[in-house]
């Protein structure tokens, strides 16, 4: 773990960013206790990958642990199978969320999201609310509200607070500490493309196999300048200071957590 001096020079940590988000597909999640942050969400993605209960135990033993339990999931569902939560720590809080239609079957997708999120925010009452797509559903259910970084963030942070929001707001973002385009576009020009507002933003094209136009370093032309300006609105993007200082925009209107997903693997991190 990195202290002091050291962790002055970490990137993260100069980059104000105070939780990272890791996907155990993507990589061996143990490496958490390393990171020179004190909490760590650990993501779903699938059952195949949920990290066994060792593994979270050994992970929260030593920092804040959150973890991603989408309540329509067989194995998270409160109102059916929850069999996954046995591998949980019990000083672990859970993330709660609708549930990626990418890591879902087509029963659980059709589970209704309201009664399920009442439940377990009543068997989790410090739960963060994933707000992603059921921002009435979340705001309803109440808890810390659980946001992807968007271009209206910063307004919808402030809206929260004017109408006397006074619970925690905490945004997650996929994060690239580095000014080099292509390295921007190859870690998030996919993710930044499926946001609905860039993918009605882009233009058609013929410089992929199947006739889209590319989303990674590859991208040319005005496909490059919507990818490129929606990296900054829908990631943190830059230096370290660069980032730091959208970092502390965010927290100025009111956003109280940021949650950082190292899109260019966990080692930009550690480093």
């Amino acid at each position: 773990m990195l202290t002091g001096s050291e962790s002055d020079a970490n990137p993260m940590v100069r980059a104000g960013i105070d939780a990272a988000a890791l996907k155990p597909a993507e990589c061996d999640v143990a490496r958490a206790v390393d990171l020179p942050v004190d909490r760590v969400a650990i993501d779903y993605e699938g059952r195949e990958h949920f990290p066994d209960a060792a593994t979270l135990e050994a992970i929260a033993a030593e920092k804040s642990l959150y973890v991603t339990t989408p309540v329509r999931a067989d194995g998270f569902d409160p109102l059916g199978d929850d069999s996954l939560l046995d591998r949980v720590p019990d000083r672990a809080r859970r993330l709660l969320v609708a549930g990626h239609g990418a890591y879902l079957d087509e029963s659980e997708a059709s589970r209704a999201i309201a009664p399920r999120f009442g439940a377990a925010r009543t068997a989790a009452p410090d739960a963060w609310i994933g707000t992603e797509g059921v921002e009435r559903l979340a705001l309803a259910a109440g808890g810390t509200q659980y946001e992807l970084l968007s271009r209206s963030t910063e307004r919808d942070a402030r809206a929260l607070r004017a109408a006397g929001f006074d619970g925690e707001i905490a945004v997650y973002a996929p994060t690239v500490l580095t000014d080099d385009e292509d390295a921007v576009l190859e870690a998030v020009g996919a993710y930044v493309s499926r946001r609905r507002p860039v993918a009605r933003a882009l233009p058609d094209g013929d410089d992929s196999d199947d006739g889209s136009p590319a989303t990674d370093a590859t991208a040319t032309g005005r496909t490059r300048e919507v990818l490129s300006a929606a990296a900054r609105d829908f990631a943190l993007v830059g230096s370290p200071e660069t980032v730091r200082e959208r970092v502390d925009e965010l927290r100025d209107v009111g956003v109280d957590r940021v949650v950082g997903y190292p899109a260019r693997g966990i080692d930009e991190f550690l480093s």
